[in-house]
């Protein structure tokens, strides 16, 4: 058995590529929409793991987009997506300078938390040991719940 991906639906298709894309730093593997069964599907791969997903021996995230309105909610019962990120502060830096509100702040230089435009949480999480405390980030209340 292989852990292959993840799906989370999504209501705005051009929003929720510009958060996973633009700024969280994911790269587009394939997408193709479905006219019959009215939907989209768009599959992504953290960087790095852009050739190993194309050859599906990578984790992907599948981001569904069904065309007809619909309203979904309760995404913090989903959990959370996780990705390791070279160094903390300067993702959450990336990150806050696009717009992105950083729910739960890197003060511990661990970890942190945000929320995609369809309320998914994501855990970021360093990679290796932990950075040394450093402001703004220490001194940074949470924000809303993740």
């Amino acid at each position: 058995m292989r852990y292959l991906h993840t799906m989370v639906r999504v209501k705005d298709l051009d929003a929720s590529l510009d958060f996973y894309c633009n700024k969280l730093g994911l790269k587009l593997i394939r997408r193709k929409d479905y006219e019959q069964g009215r939907f989209t599907l768009a599959y992504l791969a953290a960087p790095g793991d852009e050739e190993r997903a194309k050859a599906e021996t990578s984790p992907e995230l599948e981001l569904t987009y069904n065309w007809d309105t619909e309203d979904y909610d309760g995404g913090r019962n989903f959990g959370h997506l996780a990705y390791l990120v070279d160094d903390i502060y300067a993702s959450c830096q990336k990150l806050q300078d696009a717009g992105v509100t950083i729910l739960r702040p890197p003060r511990d230089g661990h970890m942190a938390f945000i929320r995609s435009p369809d309320g998914i949480s994501i855990e970021l999480l360093q990679k290796g040991d932990r950075l040394a405390p450093q402001e703004p980030w220490v001194s940074m209340e949470n924000t809303g719940s993740w």
